[in-house]
């Protein structure tokens, strides 16, 4: 028997209308709650030069899909992250806006490898940046517009887990030095594997890993902990940031949680929505390279498609969806789609409405159902 030939790469799809219609509501939400908020919309290109994508991070560099330009003869990538374009684009031909500088984008991203939660390689990226500040304010806005988003979309409901992504920097160079190597000991964190630290000589840090769970426990907890006062400033900030939004949302804290944050500074957040094994957004704060110089900034990155998948702003199209029979009158019908009818006009006597997908037709009084 012959071989059905596979027509997609693995981890690439086709979004059949229904889903293409939904995806199309999900991003209009999210995009508009952003712009309510004075969130400028950019549209940054699907392929660059290799290394405006990658950066001088091997590891991001390893991830990018590539291919060789005909025209420059230089390498380019399919972008993996639409932040670090925006950033380029904030630093470049948005060099001189005023800051602070809000920007939004919607956008497909494509990974060279899927991950187990996440099996594909292709999917939709929507989110904000502000940039020019990375102060307790700026993330407080931000936090707040993502959950303003997530509503407007109907995402919810919704819990914030909140990081501290350079808590073994401070703790490791201040009142806790270590000999084993930093990276080693960010990942037995991040694992919350107590034997290992206990094994790496790093038992010190065994009680950051009950300082995990509701907010208002972890963040006491982290506060006994912080004898030496050192995450003093952390803790203040994270408490000032979750004020705001403790009774919209549930609120969480995993200090040490690393993973998805790999570029991110002194604070950063996960959201989690029931049902859904992975985070289905990432934001916090972050630097961007501008020469030998930095520009602060903070963002978050939502990723709808799992949710799109379940239903997440599906409608029936069949109740304002109207089939003309032949001979219908034209200017009738322009007027149908001027009120948002959706009209399916017939091309022969065979055409049927119902399995056209119309849940009326027109009669010669006007619509009737089908």
């Amino acid at each position: 028997m012959p071989r059905t030939p596979t027509l997609l790469p693995e981890g690439l799809r086709d979004r059949l209308p229904q889903q293409a219609e939904a995806a199309s509501r999900v991003t209009r939400a999210l995009v508009d709650a952003m712009r309510a908020h004075g969130y400028g919309r950019v549209s940054p290109p699907l392929a660059e030069f290799r290394e405006t994508l990658g950066g001088d991070d091997d590891r991001t560099t390893r991830d990018l899909l590539r291919f060789t330009d005909p025209v420059s003869q230089r390498t380019l990538a399919l972008r993996p992250d639409i932040t670090r374009q925006v950033g380029r684009i904030a630093t470049s031909l948005l060099a001189t806006a005023p800051r602070p500088l809000r920007l939004c984008y919607a956008g497909q991203v494509v990974k060279l490898r899927a991950s187990q939660l996440r099996p594909a390689r292709e999917m939709l990226q929507v989110g904000a940046e502000l940039i020019g500040s990375d102060s307790v304010a700026a993330a407080r806005e931000i936090v707040g517009v993502a959950i303003d988003a997530l509503e407007a979309a109907a995402i919810g409901p919704v819990t914030i887990d909140f990081t501290l992504p350079d808590v073994v920097d401070l703790l490791a160079n201040g009142p806790l030095p270590v000999d084993a190597d930093i990276q080693q000991l960010r990942d037995e964190l991040d694992a919350k594997d107590a034997g290992a630290l206990t094994r790496i000589g790093a038992a010190a840090y065994l009680p950051l890993l009950r300082a995990t769970g509701p907010f208002d426990q972890a963040i006491a907890d982290l506060r006994a902990f912080d004898t030496s006062g050192v995450l003093t400033a952390r803790i203040d900030a994270l408490e000032a940031i979750a004020a705001p939004v403790r009774d919209r949302v549930t609120l969480t804290l995993d200090p040490t949680e690393r993973h998805g944050f790999a570029y991110q500074s002194w604070f950063g957040f996960q959201i989690f929505v029931p049902g859904q094994g992975d985070a289905v957004g990432r934001g916090g704060g972050y630097a961007i390279p501008v020469g030998e110089q930095e520009e602060a900034a903070v963002g978050f990155s939502l990723y709808p498609d799992p949710l799109i998948d379940a239903g997440l702003g599906a409608e029936d199209d069949r109740d304002r969806r109207i089939f003309l029979p032949l001979g219908h009158d034209p200017v009738l019908a322009a007027s149908l789609r001027a009120d948002d009818w959706q009209t399916v006009a017939a091309l022969s006597d065979a055409d049927d409405a119902q399995a056209l997908g119309c849940g009326w037709r027109l009669g010669g009084d006007g619509p009737v159902e089908a």
